[in-house]
């Protein structure tokens, strides 16, 4: 069979792999799951894990060998989900190493979609063996770039603009522009070491607070796979996962998304952080080694410095000696006095362990984590917070697990904090056909469980008060057709933020998606949720708990008209509604155009977008494309339109230069934006670039 798919191969629907483009944006896959990773939680702004997809850059160049990747390299593509991976990882147990690509067509849920999606990043070619390669001769022989981004908003925003005489209100600090500095050196995927900086709007850049210049720094040392003992070293600042994020999951875990499969956690342990997020990371040294075929031990030390709001001490309590804190701070914005004066108000320490048994078909791992504040953390009493985590320290054990037997795969973690809770999540997949795959997950998360920084698959953050079950379903039903869906419900038994109540909801979501050859696809997709939460009364001051749905439909289409053109377009009609306020209704429509010239250095992608909707509720979230390690996703909503053009020159060898323009208008509105960021006026317009230096 191996011998006629290689000779059969040419024949073959799946199209041969054309030019791309040496600078891409993240493919569709990543995309979705970034806007819906937003859009579920209910929040706006630009994405601030922002090298998450650095490693498809890598692969680019360098394309990841299908015939010797391991679970973990497969899952950093973030372009397979976890069955895929699974009857991947099976067809080369039962059948050998893949001939060619091609041979991907014979794997039971490879349809030609993904496929397409994966040529430009993987080979079945057997690469050099650079194993045992020195550190010396990797910092000497790798690969250096440098990245310079400017951004700012045109209009003057009310915290740039000047106080009237009498007036104490608080502004910004610092100027409008916001700076990114990034410096890389990497040997394949073995070695990196650098450093990332960034200065946010309203932040002074070498004054006041920030005399050292950029408002965030960071830098880090990686070694992966040096030897077979080896298996990583991280020196500076980096990133843990543990398990299924119960107890640590440091940088970007996806939720439910359009990509119904993909529902497990499987990043690597130990990674490099090169991201802007000030608050998901570790600071210090961690080493993972390996001791014969299955064993792994990784050990982790760090200390840094947090955010974090101040309680001012009690002068009646003489014997008060340790600084009170109402919160963790996870923003990372320091802009005016107030942001000024939480800044590194606090040390953390984290100590961590991971002892993991790894077979041919799974892996069984113990962890430990360990955490301790310089201040008592004492919550403002509110009833929705009564079990939420309080004091200066904090213990977490758990066991994870994954282990495949034919086409399933079992996996899951159960952790406890120090307190005796005991939180658990586990989950099945299950390849039953060739054209259907299943995936389900149970979750039961204490109300009193508590952990500093999980991030598990879940409906809410913080892996507490919640109970839950998942089902998601891909049926391929002819070559050119794919049906997703899930139904996800849920329950919380105890107080939330939004909810003065217990309360419960449910979601489901359905997409069919038509594509041919790799020249057009379009998906009709459907999604409805219902969740109760707190409504405000149009008269009187009492909140209810009452559900609330969101409606959304989505028709979207991609057509390719040649190598370089393609257009992109969608429309979003839905509506927001419960039994008291008026339901909000909307739509969104918008055009894309890409185009990427062969042979030609510069390239643009444009958007322009209407949309009409009643208001916030009725909101609709779309991924845009941005200046490369830079994401939008911008909330739709009010009535009006906005509009986008990136350009993007490559005429100079070993150089990139980026441009960006967007702008919103608001016809139905004075003023866009709300508090400091208000801009008066209908308009807010945004002015970016960039320099990338490859050397």
């Amino acid at each position: 069979m191996k011998r006629l798919f290689l000779i059969l191969s040419p024949f073959l629907s799946l199209p041969a792999l054309a030019q791309v483009d040496s600078l891409p944006q993240p493919p569709d896959a990543p995309q979705q799951v970034i806007e819906d990773f937003l859009q579920n939680t209910e929040s706006e702004g630009d994405f601030d894990f922002n090298t998450v997809f650095e490693d498809l850059e890598y692969y680019l160049r360098r394309p990841l060998n299908l015939n010797e990747a391991g679970e973990e390299d497969l899952q950093n593509l973030q372009l397979l989900s976890d069955i895929q991976i699974l009857e991947l990882l099976n067809y080369r147990r039962t059948a050998g190493d893949l001939i060619s690509i091609y041979e991907l067509q014979a794997i039971p849920s490879f349809d030609l979609q993904t496929i397409r999606r994966l040529l430009p990043y993987v080979t079945v070619d057997k690469g050099i063996d650079d194993y045992q390669l020195s550190i010396p001769r990797m910092m000497a022989e790798g690969q250096n770039e440098l990245y310079l981004r400017w951004s700012r908003i045109v209009e003057e925003q009310k915290g740039y603009s000047p106080l009237e005489e009498g007036q104490t209100a608080q502004r910004y600090l610092g100027d409008p522009n916001q700076f990114y500095l990034r410096y890389k050196h990497s040997y394949s995927n073995k070695l990196s070491y650098g450093l990332t900086a960034e200065k946010d709007r309203g932040e002074e850049f070498f004054t006041g607070s920030n005399k050292q210049g950029f408002d965030f720094y960071s830098a880090h040392l990686f070694i992966k796979d040096y030897n077979r003992t080896i298996k990583a070293i991280a020196i500076g600042d980096y990133a843990v996962s543990f398990g299924q994020g119960l107890i640590l999951y440091s940088g970007f875990g996806a939720g439910k998304s359009s990509y119904v499969m993909n529902i497990k956690r499987t990043a690597r342990v130990l990674r490099p952080y090169t991201s802007v997020n000030e608050s998901n990371f570790q600071r210090g040294a961690a080493a993972t080694l390996g001791f014969g075929e299955h064993l792994e031990v990784t050990a982790l030390a760090s200390y840094r410095r947090r955010d974090g709001n101040v309680l001012e001490p009690d002068t009646l309590d003489v014997e008060e000696s340790i600084r009170q804190i109402s919160s963790l701070g996870i923003a990372g914005l320091h802009r005016t006095d107030s942001e000024i004066a939480d800044e590194r108000a606090l040390g953390q320490t984290t100590f961590g362990g991971r002892l993991r048994w790894k077979g041919d078909r799974g892996h069984i791992a113990l962890n430990g984590l360990y955490e301790q504040i310089d201040a008592d953390l004492t919550l403002r009493d509110q009833p929705y917070n009564r079990f939420y985590f309080s004091g200066d320290r904090l213990f977490n054990a758990s066991l994870d697990y994954s282990f495949t037997f034919q086409n399933y795969n079992f996996f899951g973690e159960t952790a406890m904090s120090d307190n005796g809770a005991i939180a658990t999540l586990n989950g099945l997949l299950m390849g039953l056909d060739r054209k259907v795959d299943l995936a389900v997950l149970v979750r039961h998360f204490p109300r009193d469980y508590q952990a500093l920084f999980p991030t598990p698959f879940a409906e809410t953050t913080g892996a507490r008060n919640e109970t839950g079950a998942y089902l998601g379903l891909e049926v391929r039903p002819h070559r050119y057709w794919k049906l997703s869906a899930y139904f996800d419900a849920w329950k919380h038994p105890w107080l939330r933020f939004d909810a003065d109540a217990p309360s419960r909801g449910y979601e489901y979501r359905a997409r069919l998606t038509y594509f041919r050859k790799r020249n057009l696809e379009v998906y009709l997709e459907v999604r409805d949720e219902t969740k109760e939460r707190n409504i405000d009364k149009i008269e009187g001051k009492n909140n209810f708990t009452l559900p609330t749905r969101v409606f959304q439909t989505r028709l979207h289409l991609a057509k390719k008209v040649n190598k370089a053109l393609e257009l992109r377009s969608r429309i979003d009609v839905g509506f927001s509604e419960n039994e008291i306020n008026t339901t909000q209704r909307g739509f969104v429509i918008y055009q894309d155009v890409i185009f990427k010239p062969i042979g030609f250095p510069l390239s643009f992608t444009t958007r322009f977008a209407l949309f009409d909707t009643d208001g916030f509720q009725a909101r609709y979230y779309s991924f845009e494309n941005n200046l490369l390690y830079a994401f939008s996703i911008p909330a739709y909503y009010n009535r009006g339109t906005r509009f986008y053009i990136n350009l993007r020159y490559k005429g100079i060898r070993n150089l990139t230069l980026e441009a960006r323009l967007a702008q919103t208008y608001w016809r139905n509105q004075d003023s866009i934006g709300s508090g400091l960021e208000e801009v008066a006026g209908p308009r807010r317009t945004e002015l970016g670039a960039q320099v990338k230096y490859r050397f």
